[in-house]
């Protein structure tokens, strides 16, 4: 796949589209012919060659400034700026190229106009001298100068360079020149380049400038890729902050810092510190295109299947999911070496991914109870009924000696409770069965519940103990009926 467009050419002459008007031109060549015309039939029959002078229209790009009765005048002048620029510019080519325009008419003395001294003034102060130059042009607009072609080819070249390294460079020239060569598959895991050019059309041509203008190589790379020559310094005054400095500068904060290499958004500003400002804009833009191919990690799905004799919330995995591999190859453009285009041309799978599949419950856990109660412990006795003992009424029934320590909610409801009680209970959880009932679990070992978490009947809630008062391992339970203490006995089935 070979990228052709924007290539590199020569531009044509540029100076020479940039010559005067020629409507101006052809107005004042006739101009001179009607009055050349006339001068040799109706003047030469009422004047001598002594009543008629020669005099010349001088105009400076476009403009009319002014008669001279020599044309010698102007030279001198334009003999003048050249020796004086060429005290500097030795090693260019200098003149004033198509700045002026004479045009000659025959006149009677009388009639001449000649103001030699302000033509010579006008000249003087606007007349600039010009060197012959190489003009490198974007869209077909001169934008920068250099000495000669050469440099400007280099200047082209280097700006390439920052994006590529000369042998890459030179691989992509040299495909290029053969369009009709196909390329081989590319490799696994390799990145090829396919084509480097610029998303502006930009030539090499003649021109004409004042010299001072002329471009280094290294200016003219900098130009093309800022915009400019010289960074705007911003001072930093008392109550600047970075976020005020660059909103008053039309930028963002992040586009801030990347112009100023150390700076970052918590660094102290101090008064007087010279922050940089300039905000570029390239008169070209470098595009690289590449080919590159990868593996890459596929992602397994996840899907959920419902159960409904699952409660509502638990779930559990049937089967564990598995990334799989893939090959891919990517078209990339990068412009000045960011990321503008990622575009997939080719897959393959190497390895397929294997679906996570989740078990969902959905039946409703019920928050409120009948008002039946189970036994809270995996059977066992009482070994201490409710009433009073040892001066004391003991609130509820203790529990021992069951066949597992599993403690279940003896109706559905909502915990309210969970956790260390400094009364003598221990660790205790309280449930609200959402009917006036309320269950008390005392002296666990562990608690597997947590307030707000609603429980159905018969589910585990906590490991029986000895936490708190206790003289032995047992489930301390009580029954309450809206406020009131009940004998659990009486709602036990």
């Amino acid at each position: 796949m070979a990228f052709l467009k924007n290539r590199l050419t020569i531009h044509p002459d540029y100076a020479a589209t940039k010559l005067k008007s020629t409507i101006i031109k052809t107005a004042l060549a006739a101009l001179t012919i009607t009055t050349l015309s006339f001068g040799g039939g109706a003047l030469s029959a009422y004047a001598t060659n002594s009543d008629i002078t020669t005099v010349y229209y001088v105009y400076f790009n476009n403009e009319y400034i002014g008669t001279v009765s020599d044309k010698h005048v102007v030279d001198e002048i334009i003999r003048e700026k050249i020796n004086q620029e060429k005290q500097v510019f030795e090693n260019y080519d200098l003149s004033v190229g198509n700045q002026l325009v004479f045009v000659p008419e025959q006149v009677y003395h009388s009639e001449s106009g000649i103001n030699d001294n302000r033509v010579v003034e006008e000249l003087e102060n606007h007349l600039k001298v010009q060197a012959d130059a190489t003009a490198l042009l974007v869209d077909g607009h001169p934008v920068a100068y250099v000495e000669n072609q050469k440099i400007a080819e280099d200047v082209l070249e280097k700006l390439k360079l920052e994006y590529l390294s000369p042998k890459q460079l030179k691989v992509v020239e040299q495909r290029i020149e053969r369009p009709e060569e196909k390329l081989p598959p590319l490799k696994s895991n390799k990145t090829r380049i396919l084509d480097i050019h610029f998303s502006q059309d930009v030539t090499i041509g003649k021109g004409k400038i004042e010299p001072e203008k002329i471009l280094s190589l290294h200016e003219a790379i900098q130009f093309l890729e800022k915009g400019t020559l010289e960074e705007k310094k911003y001072e930093v005054k008392e109550g600047d902050v970075l976020s005020s400095i660059s909103s008053d500068h039309h930028m963002d904060l992040e586009k801030l810092l990347s112009l100023n290499k150390g700076l970052k958004e918590d660094s102290v500003l101090n008064i007087g510190d010279k922050i940089n400002v300039t905000v570029t804009k390239p008169f070209v833009t470098v595009v690289v295109d590449k080919e590159m191919n990868t593996n890459e990690k596929m992602k397994y799905k996840t899907a959920i299947v419902e159960n409904s004799s699952m409660y509502k919330g638990d779930k559990t995995i049937k089967q564990a999911g598995k990334n799989g591999k893939r090959s891919v190859t990517y078209i990339i453009s990068e412009e000045n070496g960011k990321n503008v285009k990622k575009e997939v041309i080719q897959e393959k799978v190497i390895i397929e991914p294997v679906k996570r599949i989740i078990i969902k419950g959905t039946k409703v856990i019920p928050s409120r109870g009948d008002g039946s109660f189970s036994w809270p412990t995996s059977g066992g006795y009482i070994s201490s009924p409710m009433g009073y003992r040892w001066g004391k009424l003991h609130k509820g029934i203790d529990i021992a000696r069951p066949s597992n320590l599993t403690i279940t909610a003896a109706d559905n409801g909502v915990v309210v409770s969970a956790g260390w009680d400094d009364g003598g209970y221990g660790n205790k959880i309280i449930i609200d069965h959402q009917n006036g009932y309320r269950t008390v679990y005392g002296h666990l070992d562990s608690i597997s519940v947590h307030v707000g978490q609603t429980v159905p009947k018969g589910t585990k809630i906590g490991i029986m103990g000895s936490t708190g008062d206790s003289t032995g391992t047992h489930l301390h339970f009580e029954v309450y009926k809206n406020g009131s203490l009940k004998n659990p006995v009486d709602y036990l089935h």
